[in-house]
């Protein structure tokens, strides 16, 4: 649908893992984050979007730990996120 496919990973300590697909549904929406800017992404799987080319992939990863770390998903611990184009 759109014109890139990004994998999502997160990290948090040493444990890396597929961005689960409830955390990338509930950022993607605009009623959540209040942020037009990542409304051309699209949650399509464990780990994988797809977005746009409007779509900055380090900012996407930046905003999205800050986000996670806000709301607790790394227990306490901050929560980075890599994003990459594949």
């Amino acid at each position: 649908m759109y014109a890139r496919k990004l994998r999502v990973d997160v990290l948090i300590e040493d444990e890396r893992k597929a961005c689960p697909l409830d955390w990338l549904d509930a950022f993607c929406m605009r009623n959540f984050t209040g942020s037009a800017e990542f409304d051309d992404t699209l949650p399509t799987g464990e780990g994988q979007i797809e977005a746009s080319l409007r779509v900055d992939p380090e900012r996407f990863g930046a905003e999205f730990a800050e986000w996670l770390t806000k709301r607790g998903k790394g227990n306490g611990k901050p929560v980075r996120v890599e994003v990459k184009i594949e």
